[in-house]
């Protein structure tokens, strides 16, 4: 078993999702298949995050969603489930505008396609593979790892 808690684990995926926040978003129940996306994380938001979008997107319809999420260094692996919903108040849209974000828009801010969706999440299972000098030793020599720290830390976490 990992020495580490759920909210070591839950602060790692923050960390590593602050540093490359692409991801891989669907709607649960719907066969369609996840698209990439890029969340706009808050330090401030522990239990939200936004995506800019447009009103033709597979996921604009909102609901159930999920997110896949891996790090930049393949240490860490999280699925995120929560529900999408429009964000509709103009502050947080004005809030994470930039000129990134307005160059998918032809008519900036005030695009008709322009769609914010805010997904609040619920919960996540999170995978960190960061093993311990022992774990690593045994993977190079052939030997068995035995899990625990030897492995890696998983968590099923609330966020």
């Amino acid at each position: 078993m990992s020495n580490k808690s759920p909210a070591e684990i839950r602060d790692a995926m923050w960390k590593a999702m602050a540093a490359s926040p692409y991801v891989m978003l669907g709607l649960t129940g719907k066969h369609q298949h996840a698209e990439p996306m890029y969340a706009v994380l808050d330090e401030d938001a522990h239990s939200e995050f936004w995506f800019y979008t447009k009103r033709d997107n597979r996921a604009a319809e909102g609901g159930p969603a999920m997110v896949q999420f891996v790090a930049k260094g393949h240490d860490l692996f999280a699925c995120i489930a929560g529900t999408l919903t429009e964000e509709s108040d103009p502050a947080i849209i004005d809030k994470y505008w930039s000129k990134q974000v307005e160059a998918w828009y032809e008519q900036g801010r005030q695009d008709p396609s322009l769609l914010m969706l805010r997904f609040d999440l619920d919960d996540a299972e999170v995978w960190e593979t960061d093993q311990s000098l022992l774990g690593k030793l045994k993977m190079f020599t052939g030997q068995t790892i035995k899990g625990g720290d030897e492995a890696g830390s998983h968590a099923v976490v609330d966020v």
